[in-house]
């Protein structure tokens, strides 16, 4: 007969044979201690400023975690002079392959993007 595992690691039934980690009592303790120390540090600024805790609590952890997405936000591409006036053209020549109902005729599609270079690199010179 095998042994039960311990209750520290449980074997998940996934293909992966992951290991499930249940928190020990140690964690546990800590997680409480942090707990503690967020709220002395929010009740004195939640009497100063007579908002309610829960709102101070949730205005910090918005704006810890707003920051945080603000930092790893991806920056934002300058678009080229040639872009632009790729996009006009495209805009302009777009209109000639389509059908009166707004769908785009056979081949359509590519023969506007084609014609909208052909434009564009034009005008570039």
């Amino acid at each position: 007969m095998k042994p039960y595992p311990s209750l520290q690691q449980w074997h998940s039934p996934s293909p992966n044979s992951e290991v499930i980690r249940l928190p020990t009592d140690e964690d546990l303790r800590l997680a409480l201690r942090l707990r503690a120390i967020a709220d002395a540090l929010l009740v004195p600024v939640a009497s100063v400023t007579g908002l309610p805790p829960e709102v101070v609590q949730g205005f910090v952890e918005g704006t810890s975690t707003g920051a945080v997405a603000a930092g790893k936000a991806p920056k934002k591409r300058k678009v080229s002079a040639y872009n632009r006036a790729y996009k006009a053209a495209f805009k302009r020549t777009a209109k000639k392959y389509k059908k009166k109902n707004g769908e785009w005729m056979k081949d359509g599609f590519k023969k506007a993007v084609k014609a909208a270079h052909k434009e564009a690199g034009r005008k570039k010179k």
